[in-house]
């Protein structure tokens, strides 16, 4: 009754005001109610899978990194996706790209971690796996001999009866073999069989036994920093588009050296050896 008549003393604004808070509490209860009603329990088979979300999530954290197989590769050309597989830091991969951008080359393991400050620990997990050209610490040698070996004949002096009676080589093969010669002006290495088209390892192999390079061979040059794209492409080991990388590359960053010619674009790094004999600088 006194709350009553209390309410005779409020101006119509107050009550309004208090009716339309008492308003605003109900709605809100009853919206708690209804959220609470519509939800439903957890089930006894969620119990279950998320119990066991936990454990799925402590095995995803204990299973292995993915192991990626590892093969002979040439430190000087690590990417920085291939650097950070390995284990180096962002700044040890900087380090060798700017020293690679200098136009020089790494030539041993120890010199890798000169350049770079990788570890003791990481030089040793990685370094078994570096492959360097043939010619590093070689540099004065410029062709390959082999052992003479009875029965062995000199291929740069082959004629094409003698290629044909190997096995598996036809008078296409025969003369595309002398083709490729002259236009090298000599092989300097066996393992160039295999850059003739259409030999395969087997019959370069067979090649092996019957021909190796006796004498030191006299090759025709090609040099690489004056020669036009025409010239180039005229290079068995250049052709067109290599060609065209040689020349652009040349153009942006001066004068090839022999250290820099892994630096151009689509360069054929695992011949390097062969093709440096040809070029001159």
């Amino acid at each position: 009754m006194k709350i009553i008549t209390r309410l005779l003393f409020f101006t119509n604004r107050q009550i309004f005001a208090i009716a339309a808070l008492l308003i605003l509490a109900i709605a809100l209860q009853a919206a708690i109610f209804l959220q609470e009603s519509v939800i439903p329990a957890t089930s006894p088979e969620e119990k279950q899978w998320l119990a066991m979300q936990a454990r799925l999530d402590s095995a995803m954290a204990a299973k292995p990194t993915k192991v990626y197989r590892s093969y002979p590769f040439n430190p000087n050309f690590i990417s920085d996706e291939k650097g950070y597989r390995l284990g180096m830091s962002v700044a040890q991969i900087d380090r060798l790209h700017a020293f690679r951008e200098t136009g020089k080359f790494v030539n041993s393991a120890a010199e890798f971690q000169n350049v770079t400050g990788v570890p003791d620990s990481l030089l040793a997990a990685i370094s078994p796996q570096f492959k360097f050209p043939d010619w590093v610490g070689k540099k004065d040698k410029i062709w390959f001999k082999e052992k003479a070996v009875a029965a062995r004949t000199d291929i740069n002096r082959a004629t094409p009866e003698e290629l044909i009676s190997v096995f598996g080589i036809g008078p296409a093969l025969s003369e595309r073999i002398l083709e490729y010669r002259e236009k090298l002006g000599a092989f300097v290495s066996m393992s160039q069989m295999e850059h003739v088209w259409g030999i395969s390892p087997e019959v370069a192999g067979k090649l092996r036994e019957r021909f190796a390079v006796l004498d030191e061979p006299v090759v025709k040059k090609v040099n690489v920093n004056t020669a036009t794209m025409k010239e180039l492409g005229q290079f068995p080991y250049f052709r067109y588009p290599l060609s065209k990388h040689v020349v652009t590359f040349r153009s942006m960053n001066g004068a090839i050296s022999r250290e820099n010619l892994g630096r151009i674009n689509n360069f054929p790094v695992d011949k390097l050896d062969i093709i440096a004999v040809y070029l001159e600088f």
